[in-house]
């Protein structure tokens, strides 16, 4: 009778146990997809976060804004010139065939993910640039492969047209993605990809190499936090506070590193707000962030 009354304890320890460890998984999961945004608003067609404010628009032509993105040649981007007819396109194709035309515009090289597309672009375009640069995935929008589009419905095209230039200009970065999850959560800055040995050896050789941001002993930041996945907004006058060498001298940290594609990638993905001025750990309170970068405020 006791053995039968230890395993009914120990069985029921184990499944409450279980059970919190996935009511925990499922809420952090809830919270990084915004499933209630996405539920509330899935039977509309707009970003609609809250009430828009009377923020100044930008009403400037093509030539002064221009989208980045990197695709494979399978990929389908005709939703960018459809959907975003104000906007100029530079998309590289990171995986090019003997059938690619010579007007597609192709990466040095297949690494970095998309971090060898967005380097090309300002190293090719860094004389001559529009006074607003927006850093994006291919896709477009869907719920599980654009979940890090921080829109209800995950949609670009939502979030491009609600981007708040006038803001984008004065604060030179912005992170198009406010949800803290994942990046800046306090766990999350610990960053296993941007250790203080890789800081010092993407940095190393560049105008700057962060030293404003070393520790009194010179040590490279231990915590590094940003929300995640690499789709921001950066001014002309934000890439231009570096000069060309830096972002060559990123391109060929790319090319020489061991460290794989995927990988590569992360590392650049958790370093994009440095490299365009911001503090190693930059997590603006979302509320603020939705009203300053979106409007809805």
């Amino acid at each position: 009778m006791r053995l039968a009354l230890r395993f009914a304890l120990s069985a029921s320890v184990f499944l409450i146990t279980l059970l919190l460890i996935v009511k925990i998984k499922l809420e952090d999961v809830w919270d990084q997809y915004g499933v209630s945004n996405y539920i509330a608003h899935s039977w509309k067609n707009t970003f609609q976060h809250g009430p828009v404010q009377n923020i100044p628009t930008f009403d400037g032509e093509a030539s002064h804004k221009v989208v980045i993105m990197a695709k494979t040649e399978k990929e389908n981007t005709d939703w960018v010139a459809e959907n975003l007819p104000d906007w100029q396109a530079a998309i590289y194709t990171v995986n090019p065939s003997p059938n690619t035309t010579d007007t597609t515009l192709t990466t040095p090289m297949n690494k970095g993910r998309e971090s060898m597309a967005y380097l090309s672009y300002v190293i090719d375009n860094y004389a001559n640039l529009p006074s607003t640069l927006v850093f994006l995935h291919s896709h477009r929008s869907g719920f599980f492969s654009a979940w890090h589009t921080d829109t209800p419905l995950h949609d670009n095209v939502d979030a491009l047209r609600s981007l708040q230039i006038p803001f984008v200009q004065k604060n030179g970065y912005v992170n198009l993605r406010c949800n803290w999850n994942p990046g800046c959560l306090e766990a999350h800055r610990h960053n296993a990809h941007v250790t203080p040995e890789v800081w010092k050896d993407v940095f190393a050789g560049t105008s700057k190499e962060e030293k404003a941001q070393l520790d009194t002993n010179g040590q490279a930041p231990t915590l590094v936090g940003a929300a995640c996945c690499a789709q921001f907004a950066v001014s002309k006058d934000q890439v231009l506070a570096r000069p060309l060498s830096d972002y060559e001298r990123f391109r060929e940290w790319i090319i020489d590193t061991e460290k794989s594609d995927a990988k590569s990638g992360r590392v650049l993905e958790f370093l994009w707000h440095v490299i365009f001025g911001k503090d190693a750990v930059y997590c603006p309170a979302e509320e603020k962030c939705y009203c300053d970068v979106y409007g809805h405020c």
